[in-house]
């Protein structure tokens, strides 16, 4: 993150008033700085490459290049690796959303949340931390099986049963402590498994070990 422990972020929206309002929320947080708006896809890849932020608030739908697309730009990019994407959208589950989540978002938020919710998706995303609540995920693990699921992923191989079952949990959209209660297992414990999971799998974050799961079937119940 940017020096002293501030997250550095960048706002993508075509509506002025809605850069405007995420900005003032911003702004007014002592960990989190405003280094970048963008009106357009074409400048929120401009501005990732520019700037280089921790987070970029990113809308799905806007002009020239759509939200799918900018990430697809950023993803394919290494050294832009480093900035988490939230997509913030009006629309709680769409066509995008799985769309999105193998592009490489590290989570979703409704533009009409809490500004409290909004503070805290930065500093979770910026952490390394999936955004997926379970209600979200529930949906998309709904809409990925009408895609099929269940076929054959590399690195599989690599997790053992452990790892595996751990994987599947995450993919309910499940913190660490709430795993380790259903699993009556300790958090350290599920926060080592995770990590393994994540280094075999050259994942990200969570988010991209829900999209594994999702697409080697390993799934549980939400």
């Amino acid at each position: 993150m940017g020096g002293e422990g501030v997250i550095r972020v960048g706002v993508a929206d075509d509506q002025a008033v809605v850069r405007m309002g995420l900005g003032a929320l911003i702004a007014r947080e002592a960990d989190l700085k405003l280094v970048g708006e963008a009106a357009d896809g074409g400048q929120a890849v401009a501005l990732v490459r520019r700037e280089r932020p921790d987070v970029l608030l990113l809308d799905i739908r806007m002009p020239g290049m759509d939200g799918l697309e900018v990430l697809r730009a950023i993803a394919a990019d290494p050294s832009l690796h480093g900035t988490r994407i939230v997509v913030v959208t009006t629309f709680a589950v769409d066509e995008y959303v799985f769309a999105a989540l193998q592009a490489g978002a590290s989570g979703f938020l409704l533009k009409d949340s809490a500004p409290d919710e909004l503070v805290s998706a930065i500093r979770v995303v910026a952490a390394g931390e999936a955004l997926l609540s379970p209600a979200i995920t529930r949906k998309v693990i709904g809409l990925f099986g009408r895609h099929g699921g269940e076929r054959p992923v590399d690195g599989v191989d690599t997790l053992t049963p452990r790892e595996r079952e751990l994987v599947a949990w995450v993919a309910t959209g499940r913190s660490n402590e709430e795993i380790a209660k259903e699993l009556v297992i300790s958090r350290d414990t599920v926060r080592t498994h995770v990590s393994r999971a994540m280094v075999k799998l050259h994942a990200r974050d969570r988010a991209q070990l829900v999209v594994f799961a999702m697409r080697a079937g390993l799934v549980l119940p939400t």
